[in-house]
């Protein structure tokens, strides 16, 4: 019986799966940027209207960042720390506050300029098209517009009289420049102006027939800014091409290609050089070869998941129509989860690419110069949940992004540790950008969350964990090891309780009553840095003994593992504490729900082995409610999947596609997602996105525990029947399995070698053979 290939049954007869379409479709033009459609390829991204009389096309680079590598440390602020410390353990954790937000966060003015910098965009693509006449709305007919996540390619067309249009748009995985595409069915039909531009610090000129636009952002610094270059060269088949100052005049062609070429110089001194070899590569090359190109290179990616869920499917509808009826008849539409899971892979794809920078929170995507929250790196969530889908979706190389930002941080955070704590290894706050920043933040309200380090260090161990690879977890292991020696050193010994915590800290972005009716952020040993610190020591231990080296600093950290807090607290009415005392938060429903950090995403709490602590985190959420920012909403629909209530996290799934058009900034309830799918915080954070997608893996598959569990928090929604074919699993596990009825008919798990593995199938866990893949 020991066959590599395990099935439980066969797929019951006559269960037929309706392939469910993988696009996003609209029949009007996109009227403002949150309903245009996102294209990138890890490194040059464009969102395109696809207007009929005028094209506005949004560009991106993912490395084009105001600022400048700095050092904001307060080298004097250790010297405070006993006092501070003092307070806190007199439960002034008021003047505690005061104290930090005078000697103890970040020098200058922190996030909110230069030299921390922003993420900015690269600039506008304008095409203004001349037609015979001026059309109005009533002579444009069959309009569509759509993007193909099977292929990453964007389309548009309609018909003005008796001529139809076609525009087509590939951020190129090949040859890596944006192309756009424009032709008619009739020759010499094809007539525009197109021009560059930028809000700021840009220039623009036509070289012989090449449209460019540079210049240079502020660093913040002495040192020089970033620089950028963007140039536009079009290829015509019958018409003219006509070069002015500004711009470039397209008259009666039969088709155009625009190749859009563009870079910065991080990195990368010499990429004016690198940027016209691509640009003429591109030119010379044959468009047909080099959009194939473009979707085996894609593919390679994309194709490795496919997810199929039984029942109706509305790809019929325009995606912001189908979001309305969604709504309205929730469950009916089984497809629409289907799209939103592979656009969140589509998104990873787009977003980052290994040697590059990871997505920060607009992914790549972005339409101003000052990006809401400077577009950068928070370290209280956001960018960790920019990751969590990636290795169970089979796209673990784009973790690797990630580990290198990191990496990056490690001598900062060093200054930084010795600066505010005298203390060994490394840390980092709340914030940091491309350049390294790993100072608290400028407020002690939220700026001394000092959690994200080790949270970081969740998200490196999971690539180990999932790919198991050693000379992956060999380059890491400074890191995680840096950190625990950070959190090992600044660790005191709480008065009352005689746990090691940490002090100061904070739940990130959250407050609370103090006895005397004041309010305060600043305490000792809040749930999350209890349970990440947990965590981290526990993998650390773990790597020196696979890597057998630091026996040593194992045993002083199991040593310390005996002395922490527990996992978590359940206070006097059932919730999970959020800090060491029981406090009232001044806002119970808080978009923050950190404490729950040892349920998602570390495996502390599970309802197996913690119950009690399970059902405490039940309840902690009820008390916050099911609204919030979308990455909130996101966060929850994990949490109450790892809790196995598939109900729960559906309700939670549903509550993201609520569709909005706000832009507004927003802390509080409202989330929802875009006519583009894309979350809505408001405004615009790709966390969401992500987030959601990881919660519908996690519904279908969990490997956290110990063991594989298939379907383990399946809604009523989802259990007629369905397949999910090349996700993977801890342990480097790859996994493909259907249902029917709620329950699995067929199953498949491979691995590089063969050998055993735990798999629990409705409701049993069973030890099986996976094959040799």
């Amino acid at each position: 019986m020991k066959k590599l290939l395990l099935c439980l049954g066969l797929l019951a007869a006559g269960v037929q799966i309706k392939a469910q379409s993988l696009k996003l479709w609209y029949n009007k033009p996109a009227s403002q940027w949150e309903e245009t459609l996102p294209l990138g390829n890890g490194r040059l991204g464009m969102t395109p209207n696809s207007g009929i009389t005028h094209e506005k096309i949004v560009l991106n680079d993912i490395t084009l960042w105001s600022g400048a590598p700095q050092d904001a440390n307060n080298y004097e602020a250790y010297k405070s720390l006993p006092q501070i410390r003092s307070l806190l353990a007199e439960g002034k954790n008021d003047e505690a506050q005061a104290l930090i937000d005078k000697n103890f966060i970040c020098k200058g003015v922190g996030s909110g300029g230069v030299p921390f910098g922003c993420y900015q965009m690269l600039g506008d693509l304008d095409i203004k098209f001349n037609y015979n006449k001026s059309p109005d709305e009533s002579d444009v007919k069959d309009y569509h517009r759509e993007l193909s996540l099977s292929n990453a390619v964007a389309q548009c067309s309609y018909r003005i009289g008796d001529v139809t249009f076609h525009r087509e748009y590939i951020t190129s995985f090949g040859n890596d420049v944006c192309m756009v595409r424009i032709w008619a069915d009739k020759p010499g039909k094809i007539s525009f102006k197109i021009a560059l531009s930028r809000p700021e610090k840009s220039q623009t000129e036509v070289v012989g027939n090449v449209l460019q636009m540079y210049g240079q952002l502020n660093s913040g610094t002495s040192a020089p800014g970033m620089q950028y270059l963007a140039k536009v060269q079009a290829k015509l088949t019958g018409g003219k091409l006509t070069a002015g100052k500004k711009e470039l005049e397209v008259k009666d062609a039969s088709e155009v290609i625009l190749y859009i070429a563009a870079g910065t110089d991080l990195k990368n001194p010499s990429f004016k050089t690198t940027l016209q070899k691509q640009l003429t590569a591109a030119v010379q090359g044959k468009y047909p070869t080099q959009k194939q190109q473009h979707i085996t290179r894609y593919q390679k990616l994309f194709n490795r998941v496919k997810l199929q869920l039984g029942g109706a499917d509305a790809g019929n509808l325009p995606t912001n129509e189908r979001l309305t009826a969604f709504r309205s008849t929730p469950g009916k539409d089984t497809g629409l989860p289907v799209l939103f899971y592979q656009f969140g892979r589509y998104l990873s794809i787009s977003s980052t690419r290994v040697g590059l920078l990871p997505p920060n929170l607009q992914g790549l995507w972005a339409n101003q110069i000052q990006t809401p929250w400077n577009g950068d790196y928070h370290l209280d969530v956001n960018v960790q949940m920019n990751h969590w889908p990636l290795e169970v979706s089979n796209l673990s190389e784009l973790n690797l992004p990630l580990a290198d930002l990191v990496k990056g941080m490690v001598k900062p955070g060093e200054r930084t540790a010795k600066a505010y704590y005298n203390a060994d290894g490394w840390v980092a706050h709340v914030i940091t950008n491309i350049w390294g920043f790993t100072e608290p933040g400028e407020s002690a309200s939220w700026g001394v969350t000092k959690s994200g380090s080790g949270w970081l260090c969740n998200n490196l161990w999971e690539h180990y964990a999932f790919s198991e690879d050693k000379n992956y977890l060999k380059s890491i292991y400074p890191l995680l090891k840096g950190s625990a020696q950070f959190y090992s050193s600044m660790l005191i010994h709480d008065q009352k309780t005689g746990w090691l915590v940490t002090s100061p800290s904070s739940s990130p972005e959250n407050s609370f009553y103090l006895p005397n009716g004041k309010t305060a952020s600043i305490c000792e040993g809040p749930t999350i840095d209890n349970q990440i610190i947990r965590e981290l020591f526990s993998n650390v231990i773990t790597a020196a003994k696979v890597l057998k080296t630091d026996a040593a600093l194992a045993q002083r950290l199991s040593a310390k593992l005996k002395q922490l807090p527990p996992a978590g607290v359940v206070s006097k009415d059932g919730r999970l504490m959020e800090w060491l005392q029981d406090y009232k938060e001044t806002d119970p429903q808080h978009r923050h729900i950190s404490h729950l950090y040892g349920l998602f995403p570390a495996p502390l709490i599970t309802p197996e082995s913690t119950p009690e602590l399970a059902e405490a985190c039940k309840k902690t959420l009820n008390v916050r409610g099911d609204d919030g920012p979308s990455w909130s909403i996101a966060y929850k629909q994990l949490f109450w999947a790892r809790l196995h209530d598939g109900n729960r996290a559906y309700k939670l799934f549903a509550e993201i596609m609520k569709p909005t058009l706000k832009t507004d900034i927003n802390y509080g309830a409202g989330g929802g997602v875009y006519p583009n799918l894309l979350s809505a915080g408001p405004p615009f954070q790709i966390d969401g996105n992500f987030g959601a997608a990881a919660g519908i893996a996690e519904m279908l598959i969990q490997s956290h525990a110990g063991f594989i569990e298939l379907l383990p928090a399946v809604p009523d929604q989802w259990k007629a029947s369905g397949s999910l074919n090349g996700v993977k699993a801890r342990g480097n596990f790859t996994v493909s399995f259907s249902w029917k009825d709620g329950k699995v008919t067929q199953y498949k798990v491979t691995a590089p070698y063969a050998h055993k593995v735990k798999v629990k199938i409705n409701g049993q866990v069973k030890e099986v053979m996976a094959a040799k893949a």
